[in-house]
This record gives structure tokens, sequence and C-alpha cells, in this order.
């Protein structure tokens, strides 16, 4: 057995399903060592749509997903992918290969010290040295990924290395379990919320990753505290729920925002900083915070804590109801109703191009809670965020930490092959659509299907709104698309053109139906932008 042999069993040992990437000549034995194992290797058309496919299979399953590429550009093209799932604490393993230990000392072909070039963008970053090393590298890489707070981590192994032979075993998987909390925690804890005049709760992803979801929705009835979430947290507690306040994160007063202005108490849960930060949503730094979480509070000016209850939040969440007395229930009917009837706010606009909220009113209407959303980075994102109602936690996939562009296609190529049975639609604009485009053949090939809704506008329309907002004029950023029905054909994916605002519902169904990959070129008003920014200003708060 040779050390690449020995990886490919560490991989199996992990529980590793399917690794994505593209094959070379520094990974030649680890490619090879592949064909005796069940890992289904997905060969992919570019090293970055590898890594967001991981990252997305990573968020889904809980598990790490795996991606592998070879040296030099090969793994820098891996990067965003990985900095990505690390700064919004998707697991994920990323493998480079590398050359031989014998020419990494001096200038040579496509040789980086991509250990020091991944440092930074992962919890976990090494090179196998030894072939006898290769159990230990792949379980700490797999542990420190998984581990809360998950994240990226990198093993870079050298071609000769892989090659040697080698005597080993997998070492055993273990994980250790998130502890209770301290008990005078949770009842200094309780002595607070039980003492606030108007409590709010902000959750965030990690009640998602934390399978909270459940005890959150009990904790917030029991205790009748309302609850807004973070983009990356949406469906942790159902937008249809008469206790949520929808999704917080717009960088503007947004009408949620308002519950944070009256609140005198904050409960943020399972809250990760980089998803919405402090000050935004706490500029006075008066507040009470309560922080629940697996690990202790970020230090920030803005983000004080009054009380901390680390450990595992489901264990949290029960021993904090159970010590609290329940909230008499301030009004914030008001407030929801306001909420409620802004999301509906022109969604059966019949103007065409189509009116984002329209585009997401029938987007919503054709799928199942079940079903999957894939979102890109763009305009759409925050229309999407907002607006987009999830009935479920992780079936509105947003990238907010990293918040990069093309992760909308082969993210959802790896959602469909993930989740089999649910629908799954990449939201993502022409923008960033055509940054992972590519990855429609992969899908295609492997026959996974799911339906690419471009919101077509020729431009950067996230940009030109915020240069709008800032210097009243658009700079550069306008282009040409290729025609989106053709292009989808070439692939031999189906293509469809919305021309009407009425065909989007149909249109969307039929693809969603089809056992294949769909693209729909759908023309978006982004006009839309600049009154949603207007109407924000000049909200009057109903509490």
């Amino acid at each position: 057995m040779n050390a690449a042999q020995l990886f490919v069993k560490c991989l199996e040992n992990e529980g590793v399903e399917v690794l994505f990437g593209i094959p070379g000549e520094e990974n030649l034995d680890v490619m090879d060592a592949l064909l005796d194992s069940d890992i289904k290797f997905i060969t992919t058309r570019h090293e970055q749509g590898a890594a967001f496919m991981a990252d997305v299979y990573g968020r889904l399953t809980g598990k790490a997903g795996v991606c592998l590429s070879t040296l030099g550009p090969g793994a820098t093209n891996l990067v965003t992918g990985v900095a990505d799932a690390n700064m919004d604490h998707a697991p994920l393993v990323a493998i480079a290969g590398q050359a031989g230990t014998t020419r990494l000392h001096k200038e040579s072909h496509q040789v980086l010290d991509l250990v020091n070039l991944f440092r930074p963008l992962t919890k976990y970053a090494t090179q196998i040295l030894e072939p006898e090393i290769v159990p230990e590298v792949v379980r700490k890489a797999f542990k420190l990924a998984q581990v809360e707070k998950p994240g990226a981590c990198f093993i870079d192994f050298p071609e000769n290395i892989a090659a040697m032979p080698v005597d080993g075993e997998p070492l055993h998987v273990q994980a250790a379990a998130a502890p209770s909390p301290a008990l005078h925690k949770v009842k200094q804890a309780a002595k607070l919320i039980s003492g606030a005049r108007f409590p709010i709760i902000m959750a965030g992803n990690g009640v998602v990753r934390a399978g909270a979801s459940e005890m959150l929705i009990a904790f917030a009835e029991t205790l009748n505290i309302p609850v807004a979430t973070t983009f990356m947290a949406k469906g942790a507690i159902p937008s249809s729920h008469p206790l949520s306040l929808a999704t917080v994160g717009l960088q503007s007063h947004d009408y949620v925002s308002c519950g944070f202005d009256r609140a005198d108490v904050i409960l943020c849960v399972g809250y990760d900083i980089v998803e919405y930060h402090p000050h935004l949503w706490h500029k006075t730094r008066d507040r009470k915070i309560v922080h629940i979480d697996t690990l202790p509070a970020e230090v920030d000016a803005h983000y004080i804590v009054a009380a901390g209850l680390v450990g595992d939040i489901g264990a949290s969440l029960a021993a904090l109801m159970g010590e609290t007395t329940p909230h008499p229930g301030q009004d914030f009917r008001g407030l929801r109703d306001v909420i409620a009837a802004d999301l509906a706010w022109q969604a059966d606009a019949g103007d065409f191009p189509l009116k984002p909220q329209r585009i997401i009113y029938d987007l919503r209407q054709a799928l199942d809670d079940e079903d999957v959303a894939i979102v890109d980075v763009g305009a759409h994102k925050m229309w999407m965020a907002r607006m987009y109602r999830a009935e479920r936690p992780n079936t509105c996939i947003i990238s907010n930490g990293f918040a990069s562009m093309g992760i909308a296609v082969p993210g959802a190529m790896a959602a469909a092959y993930a989740l089999p049975g649910r629908k799954v639609v990449a939201v993502t604009g022409d923008a960033g659509f055509l940054m992972n485009s590519q990855e429609i053949e992969t899908a295609v090939r492997l026959g996974t299907p799911f339906v690419v809704l471009v919101w077509n506008d020729g431009a950067y329309g996230l940009i030109e709104w915020k240069q709008m907002v800032e210097f009243k004029r658009a700079s550069h950023i306008t282009f040409r698309n290729p025609d989106l029905v053709k292009y989808a054909e070439s692939f031999g994916a189906s293509g469809y053109r919305i021309e009407r605002a009425e065909q989007l519902l149909p249109i969307l169904k039929q693809a969603l139906s089809e056992e294949t990959v769909s693209i729909i070129d759908c023309p978006v008003d982004y006009s839309e932008n600049l009154k949603l920014t207007e109407k924000l200003g000049e909200k009057v708060c109903p509490i």
C-alpha cells in the first residue's frame, strides 16, 4: 500500500461519499487510488466550482465537503470557495497535490508555498511530509473542519510522498459533545430576560448548524418573545410563525430594525458577528445582550455581553426556558403586521421587466417548504434575503460571511446531489451566473436536475444601487450577455426566456418538473432598488 491508498482509506473512514475536483499530474496516485474506492469522484470544470460544491454540501449535510486540485494554479483556484466556507462556517476539507519534496526548497515549475497561502483562510493548513502521518493529518483536518464553529481545513500532499510505501490504518473517528451551560450563568440570563420589558431574539446560523430550530421555536413560544433571523438563519423559525419578525441584515434601517431599537434585552442565539455586524443593530451600546452559543462571544465594542451561556444551544435554551418567567407579551403584532404587508409589496405586479418582488413571490409559489433556493451574491441577494419566506432551516442558502459571487450554480448542483428528491433552484444574477456557468456541463453529465433562475439586467446591479445612493451616477457596471436560452441548449440543458410577467410561475413549475438542468432568463427591473432605499428612509416605526 502506498500513502495515497492509505489517504483514501482515511477519507472512507471519515464517511466521505463524494469528492469534487479536477485531476492533475501531482495528484495521480490519489486519483488512481480512488478507482478502488466507493467514494464517488465528481470531475468539475473549474476548481472554484469544486470548492463551492464542497462548501454547500458541507452546509447542508453537516459533514465536511471535500474538494481536490493539483498544485499551483489548481490550488489557487480553490481559494475563493475555501475562504467562503471558512467565513460562513461550513465544514470543508480541501486537498491539493504538490510537487515532490525534492524541489520545494527552490524556484520550481508551478510551486507555491500552499500551506502559507491557505493558512489565513482555514482553521488548519498542513503538508504531509512523511507517509506515516497520513492518518493523523486526515483525522485532525476532519475533526477541526466539523467541530463548532466549523470551517475549512487544507492538506498539501506532495506527489513523491503519495507514492511512498507505508503500513498504517485510519484512526478511530471521535466527536466531542458540546457541554451544557453553567447553572449560575443560566440563572443570571434568566433574571435579565424575566425583568425585560421588550426582549427580542436574533437567531443566527449557529441555530441551524446545531439542529436547534425546534427548540428555538419552543423557547420563543413558551416565553412569548419575537424572533428575527439573520440572512444565514432564514427558516430557523418559519416566516409564517406569529412570533417571526422576518430577517434582519440590511445595512439600511429596515422595519425589523424598529424591534431592535425598542428592545432592552437582545438574545443572540447561535449568532456569528460575521453575519450582521453589531454596530448596525446596536449603535447605542446600551442594550443588555444575552449571548447563547457553543463558544464565547467575539470581542466587539458594540457586543458587550451582559450574560453568556456557552454550550450546546438546544440544551442552553431548554435550561433557560425552565428558569425564566414567561413574558406577558408586549405588542409586537403591529410591527409584524407592517413587516408582513411590506413583504407583500408589489408581489402581484404585472410590469415587465419583472419587479424583484414579483419574481420572489412566484418562486415561493413554485417551491414546497422543503425545497431549496441557493442564492448568489448581488442585488437579487438583498431582495431574496429580505423577502423570501423560508419555512424550514437550510432551505434558503445565502453566503453572507465571505459573500462571494459565483456560488449559486455549483452550490445548486451540490444541493441537488446531497438532497435527492427535493427541488433546487439557483437564484442568481447574470453576472454571478457566468462566473461558474461551466458547471452546468457537470450537472448535465451527472444527470443532476436543478433550475437556474437568472435575474437579467445586463449590469452589476448591486454596485449600481450603491453607486446611485452614494454618488447619484453609475460607473462602469454594464455588460452584454450571450443568448442564455441558446447557451443552455448548447450544454444539453433546457432554456426558457420570460417575455411577460405571467409566464414566470408556469415556466418555473414546468422547469422544476423536468429531470434535467433548466435555465430561465428572467429580465428584472432594478429601478425598485432605489425605491426600496427611499421607502426605508421615509418609514415610521409602528412601535
